[in-house]
């Protein structure tokens, strides 16, 4: 009874967790961008004028597809530390941080809150921060899983401060609308 488990078990019940984690967080993270109309073909999107640093539309399928595997293994590291003291903590900052990402996509391109969103994603990039160290405390490898996320917040934080500034009516835009002046 007092066995440790084997690396085979050890390894079955860490791919168990993946099995579970990595599915889950690409699905929220894919249906909070399709539900909020994220990207190039949502018509408020496309009528914001765009910064120089903006990447082609499927860099942010591949890149965010990847960064959500990766989010998901490194969650599954840590849920796979059983009986560490910090596991709860570092499990309660990433849904903390999970919450906030998803709620970004809706903000910015369904209500079309630049500005809220650049708030956002600033509380974000802290909460995946302490997230990061969280991990490192309980697995050094979920950190370092984490680390290209927290690099591409960032980015997307510039991005968006970029959007804010080149596009300061963007909250009051509405695509489509017809105006009329008539001179009298």
């Amino acid at each position: 009874m007092g066995q440790l488990a084997s690396r085979s078990q050890l390894n079955m019940a860490f791919f168990r967790k993946a099995v579970v984690t990595v599915p889950l967080i690409v699905l929220l993270g894919s249906a909070a961008g399709r539900l909020a109309n994220s990207g190039y073909d949502n018509l408020w999107f496309a009528s914001l004028v765009r910064p120089a640093s903006m990447p082609p539309s499927w860099a942010f399928g591949l890149v965010w597809g990847t960064l959500y595997v990766m989010l998901g293994l490194a969650l599954a590291v840590v849920l796979n530390a059983r009986g560490h003291r910090s596991r709860e903590m570092a499990v309660v900052l990433f849904a903390v941080q999970l919450a906030l990402n998803l709620a970004w996509s809706p903000l910015f391109f369904a209500f079309h809150q630049v500005t809220a969103a650049f708030y956002l994603i600033l509380v974000m990039i802290l909460a995946a921060l302490a997230t990061v160290f969280a991990f490192g405390a309980v697995r050094p490898v979920a950190a370092w899983l984490m680390v290209p996320y927290l690099a591409w917040l960032c980015f997307a934080a510039a991005l968006n401060n970029d959007y804010r500034m080149l596009n300061p009516d963007a909250e009051r835009l509405v695509p489509g609308a017809v105006t009329t002046q008539i001179a009298g």
